[in-house]
């Protein structure tokens, strides 16, 4: 026992079953915290605030006994990264299934069946192409059989293949095949309240030790004792709870932070006396990009973004104030959006 359900449980606060494919599954969407958000709206008063949000899925662990599902296999093909629960905790009521407390045996079972997995889909895609390629001539499929043959090296020394270093055009030719150790891998450190003090040096230990160079995972701990007591209080009471214990943010928005770093993403947002409203999109998007991320039809017709940091747009009172001291700039399609930026769109 690991705690993910019930971690699950406080963070998105769900707890009605659903199906993914096949496979018995939770889904939740999680608010993502934003102050920035909460001070737009303080100035705007609009009648609506919207909240960035991300999607958590509590799937039935990873076994070697569920990976035989396809149905199973298929419905974790569908995620953008895995979240894996790592018991810290020593607890005698709450035996661990595998008799002992031990998070890098449980993160390496996990890895190993991730790459077991893969290696079955390479090998026979590999069979395949070797039939293929007696048959024809074609240079796409030499260079795919190459690839595949690099990910077999790979599985086979126990190397998780979002290890890989890989350019543009090979990772694309391996998108379809949606493989399992390829996808980004954020470990979450379950510990106990004794330990609740130490959250960030318990994450140091683990990023300096052993997950020290490996590509695309992230670690963040969080106690999931705290987090059960914090989801019954008022929010209010909630900083003055975690400030008892020397936090400064819950569990939450640890966890989201951490997933949006993994992922690459961060939030723009929109303000004005109808709706303040944060929107996600990939680090280094153009202000094209983050127009369509609001509507298609933005993007289509987009010519040009008014852009200013949200902090501005609050000191100068709004966008009157922000105009009249020149805060407020013009950008084209091809401005990159930064995280926090205010923008209004305007289209054809």
């Amino acid at each position: 026992m690991t705690g993910k359900t019930s971690l699950f449980t406080i963070l998105t606060g769900v707890h009605q079953e659903t199906r993914i494919g096949s496979t018995a599954a939770r889904t939740g969407v999680a608010r993502v915290p934003d102050e920035r958000v909460e001070e737009l709206a303080r100035l705007f008063e609009p009648p609506k605030i919207t909240h960035a949000t991300v999607e958590y899925v509590d799937m039935p662990s990873i076994s070697k006994e569920n990976l035989r599902d396809p149905g199973y296999v298929a419905s974790l093909r569908v995620v953008d990264a895995f979240a894996q629960v790592l018991r810290l905790f020593a607890d005698e009521t709450v035996p661990h299934e595998k008799g002992s407390v031990d998070p890098v045996r449980d993160l390496e079972d996990v890895e190993m069946e991730l790459m077991l997995s893969d290696l079955v889909v390479v090998e026979k895609r590999l069979e395949r192409l070797d039939k293929d390629r007696k048959k024809i001539k074609n240079p796409e499929l030499d260079r795919e059989f190459e690839l595949l043959e690099k990910c077999k090296a790979a599985l086979e020394g126990n190397q998780p293949l979002r290890q890989m270093e890989i350019d543009a055009d090979d990772e694309k030719r391996l998108r379809g095949f949606q493989f399992l150790s390829q996808k980004p891998m954020l470990y979450v450190l379950n510990l106990g309240e004794e330990e609740a003090g130490k959250l960030h040096e318990r994450e140091r230990k683990y990023r300096d030790g052993p997950l020290a160079g490996r590509k695309h995972t992230a670690v963040t701990a969080v106690c999931g004792k705290i987090e059960a007591e914090l989801a019954e209080l008022p929010r209010a009471e909630q900083r003055d709870y975690l400030a008892s214990y020397g936090l400064e943010e819950s569990g939450l928005e640890r966890l989201i932070s951490a997933t949006y770093a993994l992922l690459g993403l961060m939030s723009f947002l929109t303000a004005g006396e109808d709706e303040c409203r944060a929107w996600t999109i990939p680090m280094h998007s153009t202000a094209v990009k983050a127009a369509g991320a609001i509507h298609s039809d933005f993007e289509k017709k987009f010519i040009r973004a008014e852009v200013l940091n949200w902090k501005s747009l609050i000191d100068h009172g709004g966008y009157a104030g922000a105009r009249e001291k020149g805060q407020l700039r013009l950008e084209g399609k091809e401005y990159i959006v930064k995280d926090g930026d205010v923008l209004v769109i305007r289209h054809g």
